[in-house]
């Protein structure tokens, strides 16, 4: 019997597996339509697990099947799709592939370049058929790995014209893409979306502008500016008007890192702040990192400001200019070997001295700058590439003093390929920044420096098309002058004098991983490990109990320590020496393909300093390493953040919470002298920092009006206790806000493209004041009134706004050969308010009465430049 039923069975399971069937499936069928064709035409039913989604398409290609018999169908099947298919009686049971079951993807790699041969970061790569793509990295390499097939390959980018070609993959290919300039004119100018939220990248916390806008953007003296630009978005702010410097989170402008094509700058600022160091012609890119910053950058504890100059044309040779009411630029780009080498190179210079002098003003303010790239391919798979900048100012005022500073910097670099998933970026720098004063009455001149040698290797790696890896390490020298003191006459009252000179050298190796977990799960995480070592020749001062400053409880004042010795320390020999771990990590997760939410962490490290006690905007950038008495800053930041597009990114939205905190944050005692200070550490003490907000920031893409409102609530502070229950510490030892506290900054951008030939900017600042410190009283001592203070930061200036509007004139918009040019006219701070830059306190010499005085540095002020290229 048993016999029997077996038999039975076998010859039953025989008739189903011969029965026939005709179908088609495609890439655009569900798995429930598949189903319904072979259970209308036989008596099979399928049975699966709730993994399987039988709305999903799991169908690599288009194929139909002729009078097919079941068995012969499944194995075809399960050869191409996604699934796997098994036989057990009537029933066709459906589960996922195993990784080992999978079968091996292809992958399409290539390039993608523009009409100058430069590679097109940030390109979309989009694959119609799998409505899937990618975008291209910094080298304009992109990276999908795909089914056997055909597909319809979409390329595009903001300003290029749209590239579409059908490729077959049968096995691993290249193909690489040449884009042309989208130089059509509409009816109607119509802006694109160019600035919709990227909601998978798990990149979060950064600014960023095209060079379109920024030109937009009106400011003061008419010139574009991308550093100024930068503060009409969420979380940056400076000191005022004319301040050089920016702060980002309520960190100091010492905390940023500021890279030019990858080698640090100093000094970001020409005249004390009306200009930056950053020509708009020449700037390609500009991203500036808040908060989720990548394992390779490291160093500072409050941004990374990345400026890339652009490549120069390998093809044909351009010049392009400016010429503006107080200063003018030129530029001038091309082949050194057509399709080979290029060169680019800028320039600007002011001339408002000249004016002065016609007017017979002593005073005089002038500044210049030179930007230099060349290129060279040595072929497919390498190329090298030098950068550099020069730029210097010159500052007079009458008899009374004068002032020059100014950066150098150069890189070399050499890029190679090693294949279409890894390649690599060696790079080494030079780096200068030196500042001059002289005090003419006085008869002497007082110089510092700062000169970093270093160099990087940075390697990318593609193990996936999901899985992305990232890693390097850098190094650099570091060489401080704090000061040289020199007599400008024979008749000098000050006598030679050369502070002494440190020397430190700080190294970091890292590792960054970029993590696909799911279709909506993206992971970023990495870690750096930084070193630092403080080296000798030097002498260092040694103090009873290592206190450089100590407390008088008499005065209930701090005062500097007096050295009870001396330690010398040999050239190169170390001082002292620091190390961190510095892990990031970083993810976003994905609602829809418009909605996104987003956190990061954030731990690094500073080990040099920046010596101010004061908010003037004089670039006087005494930089000072760790040591003895000053140990490297820390920082732990987190952030969280909503992001949406709406109407297809025709508008976007941005949402981000932050909190930061700050260990060894050096302050300075009431009454610190810094200038000429051979023992700076008996001014300062060290405390903590803390800051915390919410950014906003909702724009508008497309249409012929666009624009962005931002928006700021936070609070900066410091805190710097006592060393021992008897002492005061800074403010009682409580917190209190810190000099770059703005409780709230709102900034409305607004472009109007009326026509072709007309165009019409805006833009309105509001922030709170400035914390400062007030007198609140005064006492007379010998019969003369001496202010007395009130608790540091306990005060604030005025409320700060202005409003800037510009118009943009194109005689012929429709000319794309030969000499083009535009106007553009602007008007900064239109309802010239006064904005108070800072308040001094003093005697009336006519009334004897105190009185205040308020300092504004520009009412309202017009400008107007010519623009050209050719």
């Amino acid at each position: 019997m048993k016999h029997l039923i077996s038999a039975c069975f076998f010859l039953f399971s025989l008739s189903m597996f011969s029965q026939k069937v005709t179908i088609t499936v495609d890439q655009n069928a569900s798995l429930k339509e598949f189903f319904k064709q072979i259970e209308n035409q036989t008596d099979f039913k399928f049975a699966f697990t709730d993994q399987i989604d039988t709305n999903q398409k799991y169908f690599s290609q288009k194929k139909t099947y002729t009078n097919i018999e079941i068995k012969d169908l499944i194995g075809e099947l399960n050869n191409s799709s996604a699934v796997q298919f098994s036989i057990t009686g009537n029933n066709i049971f459906v589960k996922q592939k195993s990784f080992k079951a999978t079968k091996k993807k292809n992958k399409l790699t290539g390039q993608i370049l523009d009409e100058n041969k430069e590679p097109v970061i940030g390109a979309n790569v989009y694959i119609t058929e799998l409505a899937t793509g990618a975008t291209t990295d910094r080298n304009g390499m992109y990276a999908i790995e795909l089914d056997k097939g055909t597909y319809t390959v979409v390329i595009s980018y903001v300003g290029l014209k749209n590239k579409e070609k059908k490729i077959t993959i049968a096995d691993d290919v290249r193909v690489n893409f040449n884009m042309e300039s989208d130089s059509q004119q509409l009816d109607q100018v119509i802006v694109t979306n160019s600035k919709a939220v990227d909601v998978r990248n798990t990149q979060m916390s950064v600014n960023k502008l095209s060079m379109e806008e920024i030109k937009r953007i009106p400011v003061a003296m008419g010139e574009p500016d991308p550093l100024k630009s930068l503060l009409t978005l969420p979380g940056v702010t400076n000191a005022g008007e004319a301040s050089s410097g920016f702060n980002v989170r309520g960190g100091a402008a010492d905390q940023n890192l500021i890279l030019l094509d990858g080698a640090p700058v100093y000094g970001d600022s020409h005249m004390f702040g009306f200009f930056s160091v950053f020509n708009a012609d020449v700037v390609s890119s500009l991203d500036l990192y808040k908060g989720g910053i990548p394992s390779k950058f490291g160093g500072r504890v409050s941004s990374v400001l990345d400026v890339n100059q652009q490549t120069g044309d390998f093809e044909n040779y351009k010049i392009n200019g400016g010429i503006g009411l107080i200063s003018s630029r030129l530029l001038a780009q091309g082949p050194i070997t057509k399709g080979k080498g290029s060169f680019i190179i800028a320039g600007r210079a002011s001339y408002a001295h000249l004016f002065l002098k016609l007017a017979d003003n002593k005073n005089s303010a002038m500044f210049y700058d030179i930007n230099a790239k060349l290129n060279y391919r040595l072929g497919a798979n390498n190329s090298i590439a030098f950068s550099g900048y020069l730029g210097n100012d010159v500052f007079d005022i009458s008899d009374r003093f004068s002032s020059t500073f100014g950066n150098k910097m150069g890189i070399l670099s050499w890029k190679h390929k090693f294949s279409d998933n890894v390649n690599t970026n060696l790079s080494a720098f030079y780096s200068d920044y030196n500042f001059n004063l002289g005090i003419t009455p006085e008869k002497f001149e007082w110089d510092n420096t700062i000169t970093t040698y270093g160099i990087k290797n940075n390697w990318n790696h593609s193990l996936s098309d999901k899985l992305k890896l990232n890693y390097g390490f850098d190094g650099q020298y570091y060489k401080f002058n704090p000061g040289t003191v020199k007599p400008s006459s024979s008749d000098s009252q000050f006598n030679f004098k050369q502070l002494d000179k440190k020397f430190a050298f700080e190294s970091s190796v890292y590792l960054d991983f970029e993590h696909q977990i799911t279709e909506k799960l993206n992971l970023r995480y990495g870690l750096r490990y930084s070193m630092f070592y403080r080296l000798g020749g030097e002498e260092i001062s040694i103090y009873e109990d290592g206190k450089a400053v100590v407390y008088n409880p008499i005065y209930n004042i701090y005062e500097e320590g007096t050295p009870i010795g001396t330690k010398s320390y040999g050239s190169g020999e170390t001082i002292s020496k620091f190390n961190n771990l510095e892990p990031r990590a970083a993810l976003s997760y994905t609602f829809n393909e418009n909605t996104s939410v987003k956190a990061s962490y954030n731990r690094m490290a500073q080990y040099i300093h920046m010596l101010s006690n004061t908010q003037s905007p004089l670039p006087m950038n005494i930089w000072t390493p760790s040591g003895p008495f000053a140990k490297p800053q820390l920082l732990d930041q987190y952030a969280a953040g909503f992001f949406k597009n709406f109407r297809d990114g025709d508008y976007s939205f941005e949402g981000e919470l932050f909190y930061k905190k700050i260990q060894n944050r050096i302050d300075y005692i009431d009454g610190a002298d810094i200038l000429a200070n051979n023992n700076i550490e008996q001014v300062i003490l060290s405390g903590k920092a803390r800051s915390y907000g919410m950014e906003l920031l909702f724009r508008k893409n497309a249409g012929i009006f666009t624009g962005w409102v931002s928006y700021t609530l936070s609070r900066a502070e410091q805190k710097t206790p006592g060393r021992t229950p008897e002492e005061p510490g800074i403010a009682n030892g409580d917190w209190y806000l810190s000099g770059y506290d703005k409780l709230h900054n709102l900034s409305v951008v607004g472009n109007y493209e009326y026509s072709p030939k007309w165009s019409f900017n805006a833009n309105f600042t509001l922030q709170s004041g400035q914390p400062v410190t007030y007198a609140n009283g005064y006492y007379e001592f010998g019969g003369i009134n001496i202010p007395n203070f009130s608790l540091r930061n306990e005060n604030r200036l005025p409320v700060y706004h202005h409003l800037d509007l510009a118009a943009t004139y194109t005689p012929k918009p429709d000319k794309k050969k030969g000499w083009q040019s535009y106007w553009v006219f602007s008007i900064y701070n239109i309802y010239n308010r006064k904005n108070a830059a800072s308040m001094t306190f003093a005697t009336n010499e006519d009334t004897g009465a105190n009185e205040t005085r308020r300092l504004s540095i520009f009412g309202i002020v017009p400008g107007i430049s010519y623009n050209f290229k050719f």
